[in-house]
């Protein structure tokens, strides 16, 4: 750690981790559903943990991003943090926020669109807090005594992430208009700059880890850039296909959402190459395995498994069904909860001090959530096919077709409890590392194996 303000990032991923064991429990809710054992109906319905669930994922992933930065930018600036104190408070204001929400959610409190359930007066908070967090990361890079690439990349997803809530936030009495600009939001995050922010972290890891001049990898850095506005603009179009938008929607759709692909395809080969350029040999191999298994996961998550449902033809039948739900699934976790728990797994050992990149904790955690969650891609699969074949291609009712695929939400249980194993080694991994220390501050953290095995 070259900065004491560093530190801030540290409660940042604590909160991030125990909001995503909390989503992980409302999944389990749901998941039991499925198969019949609805037995907290009553308190939490389903719609209200399919809510909480899915706006859980995104508090979580934001507070590994506003952690990600607060870690990064002081080292790529060259500069200490602007303000703590105001990092601080931010953070406590974006946690309040986010539990009155998601209690709010038990009591109907919410707006009734998807993915944006959030009630307004809360929207005007999350957009006051996330102007403190970019006015903090902005005058640190303004002061900095060096600008780079990479700190500008993940900057500029940060902000553009902020502009793009505010077409969530206009009123309209017309479904087709609220659905149209919804999608600003929810596509043009998670499919358009999001991939910055992604992208953004995946190279100071790289630059990092493998050893590669800064210029090589901020090169490639720029053609991820293009790839991402190139095709997921555009690609917002295949979730116009059936809302009441004009048809050519179904063209412009279907053409640059088969062009997605290759910005998650250009990143794994990016980070791959890298990887194997690299001459040096750090010793925090699992943060690296975690930054591979990221771009790896997320080509196949985001780019082949949304490609494979997001051409029209195709869609027409999958849409809203349980193929839907696979590609989401192994997509958000490929792209940005792997590349969230990446940073984790590098800044640790640098804020605490501890070197614990070599436990077996470490790596069991690694492999038990990919393979865990691998089984639950492959469970939603199968379900998701028999879904449409009997419902949108035969035409049985939908609480019968429910019926029918229960036992493939066993296999889906059974492969989320071992996804549930490997992110609980994670974070007793992430706890095992203790607080932030002054004495980490300049520590030379690359130190030889054996005390790294310490």
């Amino acid at each position: 750690m070259k900065f004491a303000s560093q530190k801030v990032a540290y409660w940042f991923f604590a909160s991030a981790m125990l909001l995503f064991v909390l989503q992980l429990v409302y999944g389990f809710i749901m998941g039991f559903a499925h198969v019949g054992l609805d037995v907290l109906h009553q308190w939490i319905p389903f719609n209200t943990a399919r809510a909480v669930h899915t706006n859980l994922l995104v508090f979580w992933l934001l507070l590994g991003f506003m952690g990600a930065a607060y870690f990064i930018i002081p080292e790529e600036a060259d500069q200490e943090l602007w303000s703590p104190k105001l990092a601080y408070i931010q953070l406590i204001a974006f946690l309040a926020v986010g539990v009155t929400a998601l209690a709010g959610y038990h009591f109907n409190v919410w707006e009734g669109r998807k993915f944006l359930e959030i009630p307004r007066p809360l929207d005007y908070l999350v957009v006051i807090d996330v102007l403190a967090f970019l006015l903090n990361i902005g005058m640190t890079m303004l002061k900095g005594k060096r600008h780079t690439t990479t700190s500008m990349v993940l900057y500029m997803g940060l902000l553009f992430a902020g502009l793009l809530y505010l077409p969530g936030m206009i009123y309209f009495d017309n479904q087709t208009m609220d659905s149209f600009y919804r999608w600003w939001v929810v596509h043009l995050w998670v499919e358009g700059v999001w991939e910055l922010i992604m992208g953004g972290i995946l190279c100071y890891l790289l630059i990092k880890l493998t050893g590669v001049d800064r210029e090589v990898v901020e090169k490639w850095l720029y053609i991820i850039v293009g790839l991402t506005f190139l095709s997921g603009i555009l690609g917002t179009g295949h979730h116009y296909y059936y809302i009441g938008a004009p048809r050519y929607w179904l063209i412009v759709g279907g053409i640059f959402s088969a062009l997605e692909p290759l910005a998650f395809l250009g990143m794994a080969i990016y980070a791959l190459a890298m990887a194997k350029k690299g001459g040096r040999k750090h010793p925090n191999k699992i943060a690296l395995t975690w930054s591979l298994g990221c771009s790896i996961m997320a080509c196949v998550g985001a780019g082949f498994l949304g490609i494979a449902h997001t051409i029209p033809q195709v869609n027409m039948y999958t849409h809203g069904t349980l193929v839907t739900a696979m590609h989401g699934h192994l997509a958000f976790w490929g792209a940005y909860a792997m590349i969230v728990l990446a940073i984790m797994a590098y800044a640790m050992p640098l804020l605490t001090g501890r070197k614990l990149w070599d436990s077996p904790v470490a790596t069991w955690a690694f492999w038990t959530s990919n393979i865990g969650m691998s089984f639950m891609t492959g469970a939603f699969a199968v379900a998701g096919i028999t879904q449409v074949n009997l419902e949108r291609r035969m035409g049985f009712d939908f609480l019968a077709v429910q019926h029918e695929i229960e036992m493939h939400f066993i296999g889906l249980l059974l492969a989320a409890s071992l996804f549930t194993i490997g992110i609980l080694l994670f974070i007793w991994n992430f706890i095992r590392h203790g607080l932030p220390t002054d004495e980490a501050l300049g520590a030379d953290i690359e130190s030889s194996p054996a005390e790294a095995r310490s």
